[in-house]
């Protein structure tokens, strides 16, 4: 692969890398019930990062199918694609699109975008771990990363949920956001 120092760091040379979907998981995790977490993962989804020649003004888009929520229980994937949700029929994506990198120190990075979910957007920050650059068997040069955040999914319209009789709500507000994967470089 070809790649360059930044700051100590082996980075790809500038370009745009397409995440591949076989090697990138999209899940999350939410409360339930106060006492566990459920979680999930999005099996549909395309993005993209474009390296620039100064690493800072690097950029990533990424559009989430929401029908392919997944949290392994067919009830709760088909209440999670209702209108009480994400509402899949009025809104068959989540997107976001980075706007700046707040900071960075060796390979970790805060990044800010807008995100969109419904019709609702904030933005959020990213923490990104850089995991590092190489060839996988085939030639095609990649970058490994891990992404965490949180939101609130009530800002987003998410706001279903039911008191329970003793204290509390079924469903979480918060919302923990975990990607880990690879995006290799477009032909």
């Amino acid at each position: 692969m070809s790649t360059r120092a930044w700051e100590g760091i082996a980075i790809p040379e500038p370009g745009t890398f397409d995440l591949d979907a076989a090697h990138t998981r999209l899940g999350f995790s939410a409360k339930h019930m106060m006492v566990s977490k459920v979680r999930g993962r999005f099996g549909e989804f395309a993005g993209s990062v474009t390296i620039a020649e100064n690493p800072l003004e690097s950029s990533a888009e990424l559009t989430i199918h929401t029908a392919s929520i997944d949290t392994d229980s067919a009830d709760r994937d088909t209440h999670l694609r209702s209108d009480d949700f994400l509402s899949v029929d009025k809104f068959p994506s989540i997107t976001f699109q980075s706007t700046r990198v707040v900071s960075h120190s060796g390979e970790d990075l805060v990044v800010a975008g807008d995100l969109t979910i419904r019709d609702v957007t904030k933005e959020v920050t990213l923490k990104v771990e850089y995991g590092g650059a190489g060839t996988n068997p085939w030639g095609l040069e990649l970058f490994g990363f891990s992404i965490e955040t949180e939101i609130e999914r009530e800002e987003f319209g998410l706001t279903w949920n039911v008191a329970l009789e003793t204290g509390g709500v079924l469903v979480g507000k918060k919302v923990k956001i975990e990607i880990e994967g690879e995006a290799t470089r477009r032909a």
